[in-house]
Parts: structure tokens; sequence; C-alpha cells
């Protein structure tokens, strides 16, 4: 249509109408142009929004993550200590004390991982949707930090933990599992963390079976020193986690809201 007047307006010579004519259509592709472009923004926008909250939440549940896994190994570690301490004759404790701190010193704890929002931001090169530059930078800490991964398969692979599953009776250990077993947290919980492995139990068994358990312990040479480095292990972990990942911990609290 207004290809077809400004042809008649030229073989007309009418150049005014031309003119108009031209001025109206730049105004027209301007218009959609600008249209088109606010469309685009409103909907980053919107994109931006929905990704941010969605990453916000994901670092939140990391940082309870993370404190869950600092606060676990330290219940670890005590029951570490418990045990080697009443090996070596420092301390005196019960064969049932003795199964259950030797047993809790073999635990490891992991929690699934909730990076789908971060790794779609990075897989379309979209990370820069997300302007709040101190979520969007504590993401890329926690989400590439491996110090997690690393405690908790050293502790999966303790010789310690592999001493005490071959020598311990399969009956013990499945009443050490039921009776003295980690308590669920659920995500987010902080306040059920501490003590969810560390708590009162007994094993209600026999007295004869309970001793002859503690007698195959106490009989491996390699029971000891394997629970002696298990603790060092234990310490360097919570080492780690603590003071190497100082400052992303420092700010996954600070987003989670939370004091340590």
């Amino acid at each position: 249509m207004i290809l077809r007047r400004i042809t008649e307006h030229v073989k007309a010579q009418n150049w005014f109408a031309v003119g108009l004519d031209f001025i109206i259509v730049v105004f027209g592709v301007f218009i959609g142009f600008q249209v088109t472009s606010w469309n685009e923004g409103r909907e980053t926008g919107a994109r931006a929004k929905i990704f941010s909250s969605r990453l916000l939440d994901d670092v939140r549940y990391e940082a309870w993550a993370y404190q869950y896994s600092i606060d676990y190994y330290k219940d670890v570690r005590v029951n570490a200590e418990r045990a080697a301490n009443a090996l070596t004759g420092d301390k005196e404790m019960s064969d049932e004390q003795l199964l259950i701190s030797a047993y809790r010193a073999t635990q490891w704890v992991t929690t699934a991982p909730r990076r789908a929002s971060y790794n779609e931001l990075i897989a379309t090169g979209e990370i820069g949707l997300i302007e709040d530059n101190f979520l969007r930078e504590t993401a890329i800490s926690v989400f590439n930090q491996t110090t997690t991964g690393s405690v908790n398969e050293r502790a999966r692979d303790s010789d310690f933990r592999k001493i005490f599953r071959q020598t311990v009776p399969i009956e013990i250990q499945h009443t050490l599992l039921t009776k003295c077993g980690d308590l669920a947290v659920e995500p987010g919980d902080y306040v059920s963390i501490v003590g969810s492995i560390n708590y009162d139990c007994v094993l209600d068994l026999p007295i004869n079976k309970i001793e002859a358990a503690a007698a195959l312990l106490r009989a491996q040479p390699d029971f000891l020193p394997a629970l002696q480095l298990r603790f060092a292990d234990l310490e360097t972990a919570i080492e780690n986690l603590e003071k190497y990942n100082a400052d992303m911990l420092q700010d996954l609290r600070d987003l989670a809201k939370v004091s340590p």
C-alpha cells in the first residue's frame, strides 16, 4: 500500500508527499524496532527474575548442605576420639559404647546438589542474567568448589571404615544402623543438624554378642592405627571446610541469613 503510494507520488513528482511517505515508513520501522526491543527486554527481565529466584533458592540450599557437612563431621570426629581414647586406655568405655562410637566414626554424609539452574545458566551463556553480583559470584564459588566432594570420598574410602565393616558381625552392623544410624534432617533445618548422628542410643542385644564384637575389633592390629588416621583426616577435613573456603562459607551464611 505505502509502496504504491510512493510510486504514484514519484510519477506525479509530488516530492513533498514522497518525503512524507518516507518519514512515515521510517517512523513505522522505528516504532516496530522499539516494540520488539521492549518486548525482548520485558522477556529478558522476566527470565532474569525467575532465574535469580531459583538460583537464590539453590544457593541457600547449598549453604545449608555445606553447614550440614561441617557439623556432621564434627560429630563424627567426636566419636572417633572417644573410640581412640577407649582403645588406648585413656578413658573407660563399655563395649557397647565402643561399638557405637567406632561405627559412627566410619560414617560419611553427602547431599544431592541443587545446581540445575546454575548449569542451565552456564550452558546457555546466560549467567549474566543474574544482576546481583554477590549472588552470582557466590553461586560460581559454591558450584565449583571441590572440597566437599574430596572430604566425602576420603571418608567413604577410609581404611578404618573397611576394617570395621570387615570385622564386625552382620547382625551387629544391622543393629547399629537401625538403632544408632543417622537421623533424617530436612533440607534447610539447621537446628536438627547437630546431634543427627551423635545422640544417645542402645543396641538392645545380648551382652555376649556385644562383647564378642568388641573383642574382634580390639584384636585387629590395624584397627587403632586406622582409627587414628581417620581422626587426623577428620581434623583436616573440618579445617578445609571451615578455613580453606572461609570466604565462600561466610558468603553462603550471609545469603542464608544464618550464624555459625
